[in-house]
């Protein structure tokens, strides 16, 4: 059995054991959830460690494992995972024991929260390991399901039903649409299979027309996008986020919310490459909304939460525009910022949380000073803003600098706005906001603001912040997965190009010496 299947099983056998618990046994459900998270996540850094030794299969997948289900429609249980999710995977577990570590916030339905937060996080995982189609958006929806129901029940303000109404409602007809373009990809490929590997292959040998390319590709980048929060379709994201439990927002916005990139780039790039061609500019030029409008909105929030949830989606500008270079460079720094943004999302979400928890408020003009009372939180606040403004040493800066290297020799005149709103925008509402929360004088009634005193409170954080430091000072760890696997994306979306030429056209004869390191 492949080890893959224990990371997102765990989880999912930890949400079915919760249900015999009784709610009264409070101790024993948080340490139900999060011990099958920890498993979950050391699995996935032994996975991660031991993923350049394990035999690859004839599709270039490694702990691979298939179970066939529906033969007469080609579906089947098939994980595995390549350069392209061994990095979300490992991230998602890791976010997953983290979050779980953070819900000592949730004091009422205990029980409840911490099932809902289980299947989210096995179907998260099981979305980034499949390598079927059903599967992969089947355990897609089992993940998004749970985040309606926590916003609604569990989530804070007074907008709370009116943003669970608005994120219910976005990501529905996102999903719909995407279900079509999957739906429609199966039909028109004629490969009578839902299995990726086998489904590539075919396509490769048998290409879907220009009509079928032009009516999928659309239906995909869209439903998709707006799964990912891609501007105009991105309003939903920062209300929801800003009044999510803390727990529900590291999940979604450093996890669940990457599966639309993801999809774009397993999945649309590869299979369709001419309308992907004929549609990469209309996206590289939306990807400026993200960066530059989404970021000016940043800029003018004054609740913690929502200029959180603004800069996320600012974020996801980047890697938009990394897909969109289409070279191997840029799509290596669109994986690479996937991975690095779910560390920095689950760590800003968290840190905010606890804010909010302790003070019971996140309006920055109420705040101030807490550098002093909350010396470990404030300072990892501190650090993670600064990851966010591209700080050299954490992951966020080689990923983001990687895709402006690649989009620079496609898009130079996009790119050069996205570097304005990268290093003007981002560093005017980061350090703004920990000017006046972190510094300056201390309101009276949080002078004594109790800090993560034990070293349990304090893993959570601590645990996030190495793993954007560790990546952020050795990404060799993870361009070396990616870059292989990002070749082949990039060598498939380009297919007037012979596959040796590919390197050569984008000037890249050593990839990994383009990449830092």
């Amino acid at each position: 059995m492949s080890i893959l299947t224990y990371i997102l099983g765990w989880p999912l056998l930890a949400a079915l054991a919760l249900v015999l618990v009784p709610r009264n046994y409070r101790v024993i459900i948080r340490a139900i959830a999060v011990l099958a998270t920890l498993i979950s996540a050391m699995l996935a850094v032994k996975m991660f460690c031991q993923y350049a030794g394990a035999p690859v299969d004839a599709d270039g997948y490694r702990f691979v494992q298939q179970i066939p289900w529906v033969e007469s429609l080609g579906i089947s249980y098939h994980v595995g995972v390549d350069g392209l999710n061994v990095g979300l995977i490992l991230m998602g577990a890791i976010v997953a024991f983290t979050a779980a570590l953070c819900s000592w916030e949730i004091q009422t339905r205990e029980k409840e929260f911490y099932i809902l937060l289980l299947v989210m996080t096995g179907g998260i995982l099981g979305a980034f390991a499949s390598l079927d189609l059903f599967f992969f958006y089947f355990l897609h929806e089992l993940a998004l399901v749970p985040t309606f129901i926590m916003i609604g029940v569990w989530g804070r303000g007074e907008r709370r039903n009116y943003a669970t109404f608005q994120i219910t409602l976005y990501l529905s007809i996102g999903a719909l649409i995407a279900l079509i373009g999957l739906i429609a990809l199966y039909v028109k490929s004629g490969a009578n299979t839902f299995d990726i590997p086998k489904l590539t292959e075919y396509i490769a040998a048998h290409p879907l027309t220009s009509h079928a390319q032009n009516f999928i590709f659309p239906l995909l980048l869209f439903g998709f996008g707006i799964l990912v929060s891609l501007w105009p379709f991105h309003s939903w994201a920062p209300l929801g986020y800003g009044v999510a439990p803390s727990p529900t927002a590291m999940l979604h916005a450093g996890v669940l919310k990457k599966f639309g990139l993801y999809g774009l780039i397993r999945i649309a790039l590869p299979l369709m490459p001419q309308a992907a061609h004929s549609w990469m500019n209309f996206l590289a030029w939306l990807c400026l909304g993200n960066i530059l409008y989404v970021g000016w909105v940043a800029m003018r929030q004054r609740d913690l939460n929502l200029l959180i949830g603004n800069s996320s989606v600012a974020h996801m500008g980047f890697i938009f525009l990394g897909i969109a270079s289409l070279n191997i460079i840029g799509v290596t720094g669109a994986v690479f910022i996937m991975i690095a943004h779910g560390f920095l999302a689950a760590l800003t979400f968290a840190l905010s949380g606890y804010i909010y928890q302790k003070t019971g408020t996140l309006q920055i003009s109420e705040l101030g000073g807490l550098c002093r009372p909350l010396r470990f939180i404030g300072t990892v606040l501190l650090m993670a803003a600064m990851a966010g403004c591209g700080l050299p040493g954490f992951a966020n800066f080689v990923g983001e600098v990687t895709v402006f290297f690649g989009a620079w020799k496609v898009f130079p005149l996009v790119t050069g706005l996205a570097l304005w709103g990268a290093l003007i925008i981002g560093a005017i509402y980061m350090t703004r906001a920990i000017r006046n929360i972190l510094h300056g004088p201390v309101p009276e009634n949080f002078s004594n603001l109790p800090d993560a005193s034990n070293p349990w409170r304090k893993l959570p954080y601590a645990l996030l912040l190495a793993s954007l430091l560790v990546f952020g000072f050795l990404p060799k760890l993870l361009t070396e997965k990616i870059n292989p696997d990002a070749q082949k994306i990039v060598s498939m979306a380009n297919p007037t190009l012979e596959k040796s030429n590919v390197a050569a056209v984008f000037e890249i004869r050593n990839p990994q010496s383009a990449i830092p390191n």
